[in-house]
């Protein structure tokens, strides 16, 4: 005999560890009973619910049948020969076109939509007015049957593997719900292990992986190390919940600075735009709300703690922390910092802009390997070119150049 208390707490227990609602789990169990009840006592096509009272241990079970007529169903099952590879039907309630013989059904040349008639699935609309008053096209009519405790071994077997199944159902859709809500976030997790370059990141019921090409150069990861990354997306795949991290990931830094920064997570200073070439270095256009907080102070922090805790998480990814303007101007002048601009031509059309500095500036604002100029490009969202006003400047190559020869750079999409 069951014992409720234990049944009880067994379920307390699934709902707590496994985050599964107690009531998912009664529905497999119904589920489960009704089919081992039709595998053994059932007939082809009922449909066979069962009812499960908690307080008593008591199960009910009820047979099910669809209120249809004509316009549903085809009432004509007089059988026809069976044609060459015939005799199945992909369900057991059969499709327009079936017919039913011997208990099979196979399946006719029509497009016709309806199902067959089947006396243990279906009742007509007007037998069913007979029992039930207001009843209408595809109206349950339920009918009690006779409990049963005793059921054999392949019932029991086809129970068994139904309970599995629904609560697995009902564990993969509790994941998608949690993890579903957290996708754009930052989340933090213990590494499993580390297979062919990519980490598997263990957090309690589902697995996070973050691919070679999502990790930040030059960092290395053991088994056991807490790692935190963003989430990005959240796959449901046939072998489970897969949730997709990167660390690489522009909207990373983003997230990072939320959490070290009261004024991001309330909107008074925002995160215009951010190009990063992530383990080098970053840039980031920050703007405020309010005339009376410094955008760039709110992030770089007292004594530059904020801006140092990501840098830290960020494997010392050098950080550029810049005011973001409405003014195009402003902006790129802004962008090439530390470097400092005498001028910009800006041309509207071809979306470029031709910016000028001084001979000792220009080998700043072009950074090695041009990447201070790359990162300004990709921040602004414009095409920058950069020219000195010597007789000998420096290229991006290190190579020395003419007087006034511009060093270009293309424009990276954002």
């Amino acid at each position: 005999m069951l014992d409720l208390k234990t049944f009880k707490s067994a379920l307390e227990q699934l709902e707590e560890e496994r985050k599964i609602p107690k009531e998912k789990i009664l529905e497999a169990i119904e589920q489960a009973m009704a089919a081992a009840y039709k595998k053994d006592y059932g007939k082809k096509g009922q449909i066979i619910r069962a009812k499960f009272d908690l307080e008593t241990g008591k199960t009910d079970f009820f047979q099910v049948k669809i209120v249809v007529d004509e316009s549903i169903a085809i009432l004509d099952t007089s059988p026809r020969p069976l044609s060459k590879g015939e005799g199945q039907a992909p369900s057991p309630l059969g499709k327009a076109g079936d017919e039913v013989r011997g208990g099979e059904y196979s399946l006719k040349d029509s497009e016709d939509e309806r199902v067959h008639f089947n006396a243990e699935h279906h009742m007509l609309l007007e037998d069913a007015k007979k029992i039930k008053k207001g009843v209408e096209l595809n109206d349950e009519i339920i009918f009690p049957l006779e409990s049963k405790d005793d059921y054999g071994r392949i019932a029991a077997q086809t129970a068994k593997q139904v309970i599995i199944q629904k609560i697995r159902e009902a564990e993969r859709t509790s994941i998608i719900d949690e993890y579903g809500t957290k996708e754009g976030e930052v989340i933090s997790g213990v590494v499993q292990k580390v297979e062919r370059g990519n980490v598997y990141v263990d957090f309690n019921r589902a697995t996070g992986i973050l691919p070679a090409e999502e990790q930040i150069p030059g960092e290395y990861w053991e088994r056991g190390q807490r790692i935190r990354a963003y989430l990005y997306s959240v796959e449901d795949t046939p072998r489970g919940i897969n949730l997709r991290l990167s660390r690489t990931h522009p909207k990373f830094i983003e997230k990072l600075f939320a959490v070290e920064a009261p004024e991001i997570q309330n909107g008074v200073v925002e995160i215009k735009s951010v190009a990063r070439e992530a383990g080098a270095r970053s840039k980031i256009a920050v703007f405020s709300n309010d005339e009376h907080i410094d955008a760039v102070g709110s992030c770089v922090g007292q004594k530059g703690t904020r801006v140092n805790t990501v840098t830290r998480e960020l494997s010392e990814e050098k950080i550029d922390i810049i005011p973001w303007s409405p003014d195009p101007k402003n902006f790129v002048s802004n962008s090439l910092s530390p470097a400092k601009v005498i001028s910009i031509e800006m041309d509207e059309k071809e979306h470029k802009a031709v910016v000028e500095v001084a001979d000792d500036q220009l080998s700043l604002a072009i950074g090695k390997g041009g990447q201070n100029v790359r990162l300004a490009a990709k921040l602004t969202g414009w095409r920058i070119d950069i020219k000195g006003n010597g007789k000998e400047v420096a290229k991006a190559d290190g190579l020395p150049a003419q007087a006034g020869e511009k060093v270009e750079v293309e424009e990276v999409p954002t």
